[in-house]
């Protein structure tokens, strides 16, 4: 494989075959006010995406009951309990099928109305929805619930798809790790807060749940009066829309200097590349022999991420430590405790994100998960034939630690890498696909688990365990470096191995394998 580290000497230096030029730029870029005031503003499409994950939950039992009471007003006859857990399911998955159809129009609309722009205007979803949910007691509508949650599951598959795209462009090369951590880290602190106010002592009960569950506006209203002070993506400015000037501005306010040429140089380089290449779409994007690989491990790592069990955790760690043997009251404050940790390590890991880098940490995390999984079934079994009281103890403390280790790597590093394997071109396609994966495992694990659960009990983690090992397999052996490396180097890096493969396996030479490989 090419080792891009050894170009250092030169601006511009090619590849040995002498068809892969490589721009080098040595800025360091650092964190300035309108930078960080940017950040602040963009996650806000990262927090809802995490409370509306984890605010579900806890009111179950008092949304429920308003669904059966709302038959009765209507008919004078209580809901068949079926009906109800039908319902209920439907509330639950409706979620991620929102999440699906807004994760695939992302592309779209970042490419139609900028970055920025298109956060602006998902923002428009979420106050939607949440205006529905919260006035759907008011109106004795459970409907209004399940339209609710589709339409804020379809502004946070916008906003899991333009908020990592953002970040990833608006960062200087060598924070972009750090930045692209700030999406995850307010998944987890969305997710978190959600888990605290959905208390029964707070709003998760039958008086406050509507408010529970219509607060996910309040964030984009803070979006809505923010962002249009912060500037639009640059390399969405110069390379999608050819606005010179805006983007050299942008830059300038992003960088707090006034010499940007090191960025701008690097962006109207991937800029000539693509000059000839028309435009990318996802059917073109399976098709592209140079983006294969890149869009394989894109799939793989959100693969990675939700099929670990994570969500396993988030959606029922209060049942799973019920069956543990936790009283039910203690379970709650348990589930409270892996959000509270999951925050933590996720704050911990972004400085560690572009020193110790990306491979290393989705390594190092899904190796943990692995282990704690282990350790948690063994704890299950312990505790189903009651061999030993303080299993749920160690069921409890796994659990931390498989949650501590998601947010050391396989948290933030799907969500981050999958912006940094592709240019400019393919680059909003890419991320369409590999988030609607995301999304589709997403839904497939939670509304799979309970069946999954009855029907296997205390071994109900191994699918998964098994699941982390191949994971970490193919991490190990696919997955290459990318911290303090420009998208351009990045793709060099693909570009250079299919081009070994593609010639080294049909014996032609160079030139002619470059011209197969580009189409």
């Amino acid at each position: 494989m090419m080792n891009v580290d050894d170009l250092k000497e030169a601006d511009v230096e090619e590849t040995e075959s002498d068809t892969v030029p490589v721009l080098k730029t040595e800025s360091k870029g650092h964190v300035t006010v309108p930078l960080v005031f940017s950040t602040a503003a963009a996650v806000c499409g990262s927090f809802q995406f995490g409370y509306n994950t984890g605010v579900i939950n806890s009111p179950q039992m008092v949304i429920e009951d308003f669904i059966n009471d709302t038959s009765m007003k209507r008919t004078g006859e209580p809901m068949p309990q079926d009906k109800i857990q039908f319902l209920w399911s439907v509330i639950v998955a409706i979620f991620a099928i929102g999440g699906m159809i807004g994760s695939l129009c992302a592309g779209a609309v970042a490419n139609a109305m900028g970055r920025r722009g298109g956060m602006l205007f998902s923002d428009l979803f979420s106050i939607i929805g949440g205006l529905l949910m919260l006035l759907s007691k008011t109106a004795s509508s459970y409907e209004m619930i399940i339209v609710g949650r589709l339409i804020i599951g379809f502004y946070c598959g916008l906003s899991t798809g333009l908020v990592p795209m953002y970040l990833s462009e608006v960062a200087p090369t060598n924070l972009r790790g750090a930045l692209g951590v700030c999406h995850q880290l307010f998944v987890t602190i969305g997710i978190l807060v959600a888990q605290v106010l959905g208390l029964s002592e707070i709003l998760g009960n039958s008086t406050y749940w509507p408010l529970l569950l219509g607060l996910t506006m309040v964030p984009a209203v803070y979006q809505l009066l923010t962002f249009p002070f912060c500037p639009e993506s640059p390399r969405y400015l110069l390379l999608n829309k050819q606005r010179d000037k805006e983007c050299e501005k942008a830059l300038v306010k992003l960088r707090g200097i006034a010499d940007v040429s090191d960025d701008i140089d690097e962006m109207k380089f991937e800029s000539e590349k693509e000059k000839g290449e028309e435009k990318i779409g996802i059917i073109e994007l399976f098709r592209r022999r140079s983006l294969r690989r890149p869009l394989t491990i894109s799939i793989i790592l959100q693969l990675s991420q939700q099929l670990s069990g994570i969500n396993v955790v988030l959606y029922y760690s209060t049942l799973v430590f019920v069956s543990a043997g936790v009283s039910e009251v203690n379970s709650r404050y348990a589930t409270v405790g892996t959000g509270a940790a999951l925050v933590l390590v996720t704050l911990i890991s972004v400085p560690l994100m572009d020193k110790a880098g990306r491979r290393t940490l989705h390594l190092c995390g899904l190796g943990v998960m692995f282990l704690a999984g282990v350790v948690l079934t063994i704890s299950l079994l312990l505790t189903q034939y009651d061999v030993w009281k303080g299993a749920a103890f160690i069921s409890i403390l796994s659990v931390i630690v498989f949650v501590t280790a998601f947010g050391i790597g396989p948290g933030s590093i799907p969500w981050l890498i999958v912006a940094e394997l592709f240019s400019q071109g393919p680059r909003p396609a890419a991320i369409s696909v590999a988030f609607l994966v995301n999304w589709t495992a997403n839904f497939l694990v939670g509304i799979t688990f309970p069946s999954l659960l009855s029907a296997m009990k205390a071994y109900v983690f191994l699918p998964y365990v098994a699941l982390l090992a191949i994971f970490w397999l193919y991490t190990f052996k696919f997955v290459p470096e990318t911290k303090n490396k420009s998208f351009e180097e990045i793709a060099a890096i693909f570009r250079q191995e299919s081009l070994k493969s593609y010639y080294g396996s049909t014996g032609r030479d160079s030139q002619t394998a470059n011209t197969a490989f580009d189409n």
